[in-house]
């Protein structure tokens, strides 16, 4: 198991077929997803943890699978999509419920954000997207340092949302 990097509570890592039911918990789940499009199917998230794994292989950055170092428990996804062109990526992150409110997203992100400054790709700039409805979302990104840049219509979602973003200079 290759762990790419680690906090003082988590360690992320890259996805493994293996890892489909536990994520299935997290992107499966009506309630973590109310905010992100709703619920994703098994069959799906299975074609999404192949990409991730494409993704990391090619770009070298990745969506992660978020473990407790303390217990090993998935409790969590951070990571990274492609952005709109070469050099831009998104930021996302989605936690299994019982996790939610200890800081955990903030430290996976922001672990992210350091990995790919020090190992990413030429990436000059982040986004990330929340649904205005979910505040906690958004303190997440201020936290670690992203900027509010306005409202952007999404076609996936059907509404707007609060874009932040992030140069890396």
């Amino acid at each position: 198991m290759t762990i790419p990097f680690e906090t003082e509570r988590l360690l992320l890592r890259t996805m493994l077929a293996d890892d489909l039911n536990e994520i299935f918990e997290i992107w499966g789940s009506p309630v973590v997803m109310k905010y992100c499009g709703g619920a994703s199917t098994k069959s799906r998230i299975k074609r999404s943890i192949d990409f991730y794994r494409r993704l990391q292989n090619e770009r070298g950055y990745s969506v992660y699978t978020v473990l407790l170092k303390e217990t090993s428990a998935l409790i969590g996804v951070c990571g990274f999509n492609p952005g709109e062109n070469e050099h831009e990526v998104e930021l996302l992150y989605h936690f299994n419920q019982h996790y939610w409110g200890k800081g955990y997203a903030a430290e996976a992100a922001a672990a992210c954000v350091a990995a790919l400054r020090k190992n990413g790709p030429n990436v000059r700039k982040m986004s990330a997207a929340v649904d205005p409805a979910n505040p906690a979302s958004g303190k997440v990104l201020e936290k670690i340092g992203m900027t509010a840049a306005g409202m952007k219509w999404f076609e996936d979602t059907q509404q707007e949302e609060l874009c932040y973003e992030m140069e890396f200079v």
